[in-house]
């Protein structure tokens, strides 16, 4: 297994892969240090993701490979379903997934997301528009969802 980091607005980032695709993307405070070597096979990677955070891209095309029992690949998937700049809710989800009273099982399985910003747990919202749970901190997924949906709005004032 091979990692690289990458410095973002929202902390360090730390990929790790192989060349059977990404397993794990997470994020980490600043302060954390940044290794600087790009393995071959993170490059694709790390060059889709400052794509992402400059705003020039808005969606991967790199190969996966998480970790994780067959119900979570299942709710993964459906994750990776959800445009670029729309929301959906755990219980519209849980609906996709064929059961409406797997919801809990399905937020649990959001909050296990190894791969962080690829496969877009942050797009899933409370059934009431609340921005809910993030393991990244609730600021970077408010973060996330405005860059990408960002508001039109010109001030008046």
């Amino acid at each position: 297994m091979e990692s690289t980091s990458l410095k973002t607005p929202l902390g360090i980032v730390t990929i790790q892969g192989d060349m059977n695709g990404i397993t794990a993307i997470s994020i980490a405070e600043t302060s954390k240090t940044l290794i600087k070597e790009i393995p071959s096979s993170l490059q694709k990677c790390v060059v889709q993701l400052q794509e992402y955070f400059d705003g020039n891209r808005n969606r991967f095309d790199i190969a996966l490979n998480p970790q994780g029992t067959d119900f979570q690949k299942r709710v993964w998937q459906a994750l990776l379903e959800i445009p670029f700049g729309k929301t959906t809710s755990y219980l519209e989800l849980s609906k996709k997934l064929g059961n409406a009273k797997t919801v809990r099982a399905v937020a649990a399985a959001n909050g296990k997301n190894p791969l962080w910003i690829i496969i877009p747990c942050h797009r899933v919202i409370g059934t009431d528009g609340s921005l809910t749970g993030y393991a990244g901190g609730l600021w970077r997924k408010k973060w996330l969802l405005n860059h990408e949906n960002p508001s039109t709005q010109v001030s008046l004032f």
